[in-house]
C-alpha cells in the first residue's frame, strides 16, 4: 500500500479525490484528509507518508509555500489544482507531477503508477527549481528535471544535441553520445526548453541545440548537420524561425 495524505481547503475535492482514490487506486491507503495547510505539515509529521496529493490555491498557506516548511522533502508529491499556466509551467518545469481539476480517473491512475515506478524520490533540486519559478527569482538554473521509468534525471541543458519525438515520450540525445527516453511529450520538452534560448523546433518531431548546428543545407525545408554528424531535417513551415538564428 501508498501511504498518502490528501490536502485541499475545498472539502468537496477532498471527498472527491478520496472516492476516485477508493473507487480506481485500492493501492493507496489514505491517512489523513486536511483542509489546511497547517493541518497538514501536523498530519506529515505523525503519518510520514510515501505521496502527498497537493493542492496549490489555498489561503493563508498556498502548496508551495507548505513545500518552503521542509529542508528535505521525504515524500512524493502531484499536485492538484485548477488550471493555473504559470503554476503548471513551473511545474513542468521542474518534472513533478499534477492533476487538473475536475480530475479525470486515468489521468489519476497514471499519476499513481508513475509514483509506484519511481525508485527515487524526487531530488531536492527539483524543488528548488519549482520554487524558484514560481517566485520568478533571478536565479537560472543550468539543468533541467527530466522524467524517466525510474524516476528523474537532472541534465544539463547545454549537453543537449537535441529531442526527438516518440509518440508520448522524447528521446535527448547528449553530447557524451547518451540517450536519454523522458516520459514526456515534445511539446511538453519544448516548453520546459523555453528559457534556453538557443533551443529551437525546426519539424513537428525535433528540437535541436542551435549552438550545435554546424551546417544549414538548402531544400524545400532543407536539412541541418549538427556537430556530431547527425543530420536533422528542417519541415517547410518552421524554416522562418531556424533562419532567423542565421
Amino acid at each position: 500500500m501508498i501511504r498518502a495524505i490528501l490536502v485541499d481547503d475545498e472539502v468537496h475535492c477532498l471527498d472527491t479525490l478520496s472516492i476516485l482514490l477508493k473507487e480506481y487506486c485500492p493501492g493507496v491507503e489514505i491517512l489523513a484528509t486536511c483542509n489546511t495547510a497547517r493541518t497538514a505539515l501536523s498530519a506529515i509529521a505523525e503519518f510520514n507518508p510515501a505521496i502527498v496529493f497537493l493542492d496549490i490555491e489555498m489561503p493563508a498557506m498556498n502548496g508551495f509555500e507548505l513545500l518552503e516548511q521542509f529542508k528535505e522533502i521525504p515524500f512524493a508529491v502531484i499536485f492538484t489544482t485548477s488550471y493555473d499556466q504559470y503554476a503548471i509551467k513551473a511545474i513542468r518545469f521542474s518534472a513533478l507531477d499534477y492533476l487538473l481539476k475536475p480530475i479525470d480517473p486515468k489521468e489519476l491512475i497514471g499519476a499513481v503508477h508513475r509514483v509506484e515506478a519511481q525508485k527515487k524520490l524526487p531530488q531536492s533540486e527539483q524543488f528548488e527549481m519549482l520554487l524558484n519559478q514560481v517566485h520568478r527569482n533571478v536565479k537560472v538554473f543550468n539543468k533541467i528535471a527530466v522524467p524517466v521509468a525510474e524516476g528523474f534525471e537532472l541534465i544539463p541543458a547545454e549537453q543537449i544535441l537535441r529531442c526527438e519525438a516518440d509518440d508520448n515520450y522524447t528521446h535527448f540525445f547528449l553530447k557524451n553520445k547518451t540517450k536519454i527516453i523522458a516520459c514526456r511529450t515534445l511539446k511538453e520538452v519544448e516548453e520546459q526548453l523555453e528559457d534556453f534560448r538557443y533551443f529551437v523546433r525546426i519539424h513537428h518531431s525535433y528540437i535541436v541545440n542551435i549552438n550545435e548546428v554546424a551546417k544549414y543545407v538548402r531544400g524545400e525545408g532543407g536539412y541541418v548537420l549538427l556537430s556530431d554528424g547527425t543530420s536533422v531535417n528542417v519541415s517547410r513551415s518552421r524554416k522562418d524561425a531556424l533562419m532567423k538564428w542565421f
